[in-house]
């Protein structure tokens, strides 16, 4: 499933990135940190390889 808009794009890296230990959970914040505790690794992955180009800034 691929991101809807470029906010929850970058947030699926950030907690992706602390998933495979790139950055400290503890420098998450928000949905970032809900993605983290909620989503698989594979799921993560889908959210943030989804391109910026044609997205929405935010989700409506």
């Amino acid at each position: 499933m691929p991101a809807t808009s470029q906010a929850q794009q970058k947030a699926a890296g950030a907690a992706l990135a602390a998933k495979r230990g790139e950055i400290k959970k503890s420098e998450l914040k928000g949905a970032s940190r809900d993605m983290y505790e909620s989503m698989s690794e594979k799921q993560l992955e889908e959210f943030a390889e989804t391109k910026r180009k044609g997205l929405p800034s935010k989700k409506s």
